[in-house]
């Protein structure tokens, strides 16, 4: 089964708790604090590997999540660092952000690797907060947060070149008589559901890798049958060959059927026009094919349409390897697919924020009258303070009061006793 697009969701490790200790040794005096810090939580990887084909692995793993940093220890002892998780994913996956769209990563490359959610730091032990003013300190941060994200996985075959047309031209047995792929052949429509991909060597013994697409139709730009859902794989192409039936016997016009797949090719991405393009008559073999042929070539010359057409026969075998050769003479002139795509991307990567006047934190107020102080940079700090020791609290007060929290409350309106929270934290507003 082949799976080309898929959600997850992927988490990154928090990092490890720093520690408040101190040093009781025997004929040691003044042994002062001794808390580690917490290690580092693991990334979330992803790494290309070429064996995979498929985002089928991610069918019934959807949830990937990486190890947590050890907390601090007595005697100044620092917690393990986690190891990263790497997630392995098939050449051509593109990762995205499943709720806002921007792009993570484009993978395409054997060993490739991006980090998709990143650990949270370490908390730092008491031994880190003494100074000459508070030589004993209990004082200690909470491991930082690790990313969480749901994002989505989309992959786009990899291959040089694309067989594209309407179902049942002949595809799939093209393919299967060029290369040493075998996909299934039958004698109805959309019997290809899937990308194929085989490996083609010309006499001369140049090769490249040419995907059987499933059978393209009339409004598949739209989401007409099968089409929309492997289109997005022929962009990474950069030779398309165009499979005509010119036998006509399934009572459909060639010149019209090279027009409409040329249409939607169009309608869905303008830049596939411009890749060079093959057009490959097959079923030559065929009583009625020379006549299409001949009307073909004048029509497409009524139009003054520069094309290549070359006659084959993917039954009889006859013809493919003229086709092949020039399509291999046609990939050593044509740039890799990141040529065409540089100003799309460059495009697709501008991301439009709003960005409020303080970026740090948002105050609002709840039917109940309580305060809610949301914000990244505020609900960190409450994460990675640890209220089991005053000393702590005391210095996130002070954090707040740095932020201008205080004073934000007050020109709100706040007054002495109101009820504030800092996500599931709540405290008294005190004067």
């Amino acid at each position: 089964m082949f799976l080309d697009q898929v959600k997850v969701n992927v988490k990154a490790g928090n990092g490890g708790d720093g520690m408040v200790a101190f040093r009781r040794e025997k004929y040691v005096p003044d042994g002062g604090p001794a808390g580690g810090d917490g290690g580092e939580g693991g990334d979330v990887i992803f790494i290309v590997d070429e064996g995979l084909r498929t985002l089928m692995d991610f069918r019934y793993n959807r949830h990937f999540k990486a190890e947590h940093g050890e907390n601090g220890m007595s005697k100044g002892m620092h917690g393990r660092g986690a190891k990263d998780l790497f997630v392995k994913v098939p050449p051509g996956t593109i990762v995205k952000d499943a709720v806002t769209g921007t792009m993570y990563a484009d993978l395409t490359e054997h060993d490739q690797k991006a980090v998709i959610a990143k650990g949270g730091r370490g908390g730092r032990g008491n031994i880190r907060f003494a100074s000459p003013r508070n030589p004993a300190p209990e004082i200690a941060e909470n491991g930082e947060p690790g990313e969480e994200k749901e994002i989505e996985l989309e992959l786009k075959v990899l291959a040089d070149v694309g067989l594209i047309g309407f179902p049942s031209v002949g595809k799939s047995t093209l393919l299967s008589v060029v290369s040493a792929a075998r996909p299934k052949i039958g004698a109805y429509h959309f019997t290809t559901l899937v990308p194929n991909l085989g490996m083609v060597k010309t006499e001369d013994g140049r090769s490249f890798v040419l995907a059987d697409m499933p059978g393209l139709i009339e409004g598949a730009s739209q989401g007409v049958g099968l089409g929309i859902e492997f289109l997005r794989h022929i962009e990474r192409t950069r030779v398309l060959l165009h499979v005509i039936d010119m036998s006509g016997v399934e009572g459909r016009d060639p010149v019209e059927d090279y027009y409409t797949i040329n249409q939607e090719l169009e309608e869905y991405d303008l830049k596939l026009r411009e890749r060079p393009q093959l057009v490959i008559a097959n079923k030559m073999d065929m009583p009625d094919s020379q006549e299409n042929l001949a009307n073909f070539r004048k029509a497409l010359e009524k139009d003054d349409q520069d094309v290549e057409i070359f006659e084959v026969s993917a039954l009889t075998q006859t013809g493919l390897n003229t086709v092949m050769s020039r399509t291999a003479e046609l990939l050593e002139t044509t740039p890799e697919f990141p040529m065409y795509e540089e100003e799309t991307e460059k495009e697709e990567r501008v991301l439009y924020k709003f960005i409020p006047e303080n970026k740090e934190y948002a105050i609002t107020r709840e039917p109940d009258g309580t305060w809610v102080i949301s914000g990244d940079k505020v609900e960190k700090l409450y994460q990675m303070t640890n209220f089991q020791f005053d000393e702590s609290v005391m210095r996130f007060a002070r954090q707040l009061r740095g932020m201008g929290i205080d004073q934000a409350l007050r020109d709100r309106g706040a007054r002495n006793g109101d009820t504030v929270r800092i996500d599931n934290f709540e405290f008294d507003f005190v004067e």
